[in-house]
């Protein structure tokens, strides 16, 4: 019977080649085989130039590999190489179809691994050197998507924390600031919009839950929306 080779659920951070973590950095440059998703950058995927390298990408609004499959071809490199990294942007265990791919791995009996990585709100508070929390200010913070199951409604309730942060949230932003200003918040709560968090394109923009309401411009590249009072400009803070 053939060894089975170990799995790795590899976070890869926001974006930005250099924060991925150390262990994370080793076990591509260790992969026999590496299956990323679309946010992957070129740089990062430089990181492991000795092994063969599958796209199984998935982005919102475009064609993407079926989740079943992904979980078939994973199954199916266990079957032929020993160390098998699968690459996932910002955390595996958050937004990243993780369960799936841990119930199909664990059911075949294959060894499997996490890596965490950063995750993208915490690079994008980072970037815009913006807290998600502060004292007296926000205390709680929950992340959230609308990207929901098929059987699951179109627009789940939000939470209710001191901030907001919305990932995949370009074309649903403007649906959630509705909401927000329907359940009474001012109109004036800081927005910070950060696409392409840690890449050389980077994008921040600042507004208001108004402006968010009216809409954003189509952008090139991932959209993370935070919202809150703590995201309000300090004092003396400059601009971006």
């Amino acid at each position: 019977m053939a060894v089975l080779g170990k799995v790795y659920l590899v976070g890869a951070g926001p974006g930005a080649a250099d924060l991925i973590t150390v262990r994370g950095a080793r076990l591509l440059a260790q992969a026999d085989v590496v299956l990323y998703d679309a946010l992957v950058t070129p740089e990062m995927l430089d990181l492991c130039r000795q092994a063969e390298l599958i796209s199984v990408g998935k982005r919102s609004g475009q064609r993407s590999v079926a989740q079943t499959l992904i979980n078939q071809q994973l199954l199916d490199c266990a079957g032929k190489f020993q160390t098998i990294v699968r690459l996932k942007g910002g955390d595996p265990m958050l937004f990243g179809r993780a369960d799936e791919e841990l119930r199909a791995l664990e059911a075949a009996g294959i060894e499997v691994e996490v890596v965490p990585g950063i995750t993208t709100a915490v690079a994008a508070a980072a970037a815009t050197k913006q807290p998600l929390t502060k004292r007296g200010v926000a205390r709680s913070v929950a992340f959230f998507t609308s990207s929901t199951a098929p059987d699951q409604p179109d627009h789940p309730a939000l939470p209710e924390t001191d901030t907001l942060v919305q990932y995949m949230g370009g074309r649903e932003a403007a649906a959630t600031a509705e909401r927000l200003l329907a359940e009474g918040r001012r109109p004036d709560l800081p927005v910070v919009i950060v696409e392409n968090c840690s890449r050389a394109d980077q994008r921040i923009v600042r507004m208001t839950l108004t402006d968010l309401a009216r809409g954003l411009e189509p952008g090139h590249g991932p959209v993370l929306v935070m919202l809150g009072e703590a995201l309000a400009l300090r004092e003396h803070q400059p601009p971006d």
